[in-house]
């Protein structure tokens, strides 16, 4: 997976390609822990991402309680596939998915 990150003022873009699953989770997971000081505008754009398992819906979880402390999070350009696991998980209504 990668992750392309875009920084305006206090708003990040993590944009995640390829896989988000058990082995490039906690790629995901150090970028987030280290990457969210000062930021108060959080957006996950999944425009290239292919697959997600439980342990990146984890993390995202973990993304949203931190940024509920601070600011928001969103994610954004999911496609039906990835949409469909946010669906089935209940995802769809713990994240503000655009």
């Amino acid at each position: 997976m990668e992750i392309i990150k875009k920084e305006n003022g206090s708003a990040l873009t993590l944009e995640l390609r390829g896989r988000l699953d058990t082995i490039t989770s906690p790629t995901l997971e150090a970028v987030i822990n280290t990457e969210l000081d000062g930021v108060q505008e959080l957006t996950i754009d999944c425009s290239y991402l292919e697959y997600i398992s439980s342990a990146g819906l984890r993390v995202l979880l973990s993304a949203q309680k931190k940024m509920n402390e601070k600011g928001s999070m969103k994610v954004t350009n999911v496609n039906e596939m990835v949409g469909e696991i946010f669906e089935i998980t209940g995802f769809c209504d713990i994240l503000s998915i655009e």
